[in-house]
């Protein structure tokens, strides 16, 4: 029996569109080709934990019906509220704090919201979608198809692309341990200008809430493409830029990268999704500004237009 609703993609936008069309009483199926669903909120178990290497934090902004879904995984202890501070590092290591919107985290890293929202989901993991067109996947009926994906994955996938080319922006995720902390406790997370190799770190054990040594590191866009085909060369320069910025003595003891091709659109289209009939496309490019809640509300809006269509 052919479902009403087939989405390409686990990751946020993905599964709140699913769960959308399922809270309606419309039937949903999800494809995935990764393990697990989680697709950029993605965490890697290193060590004996889990590390975010995707989406830093999430903000959840004014959005009513995003607030009740992390009220709910506030209850149940998935998310918490981890700082309203970050500081801005200087090409010479200067710092000045800012304050700002609260950012949340999860505790188990930010996987584990993806999955809870897979929960009771018809989610088929470990499968590459080769061919998508209006109602069919891979060639069979697939009731109407979603890709919840960055653009130029989507794009691969279909004869005649319905919408117009989008830019995105690599980024490379490097994670650097040491034995014990070697940075100021209330660090939590800093946005690095003027440096040609990181743009972005974040203290693991800080927003977790775990205290564990670990640093996770966004190169910039720029060094993201130098090392695209060699995520691994990125490593010394990302340590060496550490290490200098936060005046840290000590090399790290483990370190691992993770590439991110399209890890955020350079711009965002300001509509919520794209709409076409057999045939849409939801995700945080769709939106006035790239985030998990974008992709979280892009999802969720396209399931409901679906389920009611």
């Amino acid at each position: 029996m052919t479902v009403d609703v087939t989405v390409v993609g686990g990751g946020i936008s993905g599964l709140a569109c699913a769960r959308a069309v399922r809270d309606a009483g419309r039937s949903v199926h999800v494809i995935d080709r990764g393990r697990r669903p989680g697709g950029r909120l993605s965490s890697r178990t290193l060590d004996g934990r889990a590390v975010d290497l995707g989406a830093s934090y999430f903000v959840v902004g004014d959005d009513r019906d995003f607030a009740r879904v992390v009220a709910e995984w506030e209850a149940r202890g998935l998310a918490r509220p981890w700082t309203d501070t970050f500081s801005a590092i200087g090409p010479d290591g200067s710092a000045t704090r800012k304050t700002g919107p609260m950012r949340w985290a999860a505790p188990a890293g930010l996987r584990s919201l993806a999955l809870d929202l897979a929960e009771g989901l018809d989610v088929e993991s470990g499968r590459a979608v080769e061919r998508v067109a209006p109602f069919r996947v891979d060639g069979d009926e697939a009731g109407e198809v979603v890709l919840a994906m960055p653009e130029p994955q989507a794009r691969r996938l279909v004869d005649a692309p319905p919408v117009a080319a989008q830019e995105w922006e690599a980024v490379i995720a490097v994670v650097l341990r040491w034995d014990e902390r070697q940075w100021p406790a209330d660090l939590h997370g800093a946005f690095v200008n003027g440096d040609p190799d990181i743009a972005f770190l974040a203290d693991d054990g800080d927003r977790r809430g775990d205290g564990a040594p670990v640093l996770v590191v966004h190169t910039t866009g720029a060094a993201a493409q130098r090392h695209l085909h060699d995520p691994d060369a990125a490593i010394g320069p990302v340590v060496s830029a550490t290490r200098r910025l936060l005046g840290i003595d000590a090399e790290p003891v483990a370190t691992s990268a993770h590439r991110w091709t399209f890890a955020r659109p350079a711009r965002t289209t300001g509509a919520p999704f794209f709409r076409s009939p057999g045939l849409s496309l939801c995700g945080d490019a769709w939106g006035e500004s790239a985030a998990v809640r974008t992709a979280w509300a892009s999802g969720d809006a396209l399931g409901r237009v679906l389920a009611a269509s």
